[in-house]
């Protein structure tokens, strides 16, 4: 039996047993053939996303179907808490710990694009899941945006901590991809033309 999960602005997903089924759902507004083609390529996209996780050691889903007629990707569910909710708990290490892990996806050039911490599981470690937005990239400037991503949703969902989360996660991101202090660089001009956004 299925029960839906979640829903989102892209996609609905379902539990059944111990795997998630998420379809991704067509948009009237868009014309037909356009929505079956950005469908079609995202389902693909992070089906490829998913596979690339398990060869270079990224916690994760597991891809165990993709099938880009009906527009769905089956995959493992993970059982654990959801990090926004347990963060509060060990800040320093935890976030540490997501530093590394987005250092590993970086250097492999995966994108996530919707760094949260609703969208990071912990049981014995931290997995990432819902890579629907991501994409592969070698981009400065794209690494940049999704650090600048889960600056913006760590002082939104965790104010109270996030001074010393986001030190963390920068240090665990330092201390494993060689290409760092570029990115890093590249942060600052993101976060400078955020402010001057603000202002005007």
């Amino acid at each position: 039996m299925k029960n839906i999960i979640g829903r989102g602005a892209e996609a609905v997903l379902y539990k059944e047993d111990s795997k998630v089924l998420k379809d991704r759902v067509s948009k009237d507004y868009r014309q037909k053939d356009l929505d079956t083609s950005l469908r079609k390529a995202r389902t693909r996209r992070e089906a490829k996303v998913l596979s690339k996780l398990k060869e270079i050691g990224v916690p994760g889903p597991e891809l165990l179907d993709m099938d880009d007629k009906d527009m769905r990707i089956t995959m493992s569910f993970i059982d654990g808490d959801k990090l926004r909710d347990v963060l509060c708990k060990n800040p320093v290490e935890l976030s540490k710990e997501i530093g590394r892990k987005i250092a590993k996806l970086h250097a492999n050039g995966i994108v996530h694009a919707d760094l949260t911490t609703s969208n990071m599981i912990l049981d014995k470690e931290i997995h990432f899941i819902d890579f629907g937005l991501s994409f592969f990239s070698t981009k400065e400037e794209d690494k940049a945006v999704d650090l600048h991503l889960l600056d913006r949703a760590l002082e939104s969902k965790h104010h109270e901590i996030y001074k010393e989360c986001i030190q963390a996660v920068l240090k665990g991101y330092k201390e494993n991809y060689p290409d760092a202090e570029k990115v890093l660089s590249r942060l600052e001009k993101v976060q400078k033309r955020g402010r001057n956004k603000k202002k005007a």
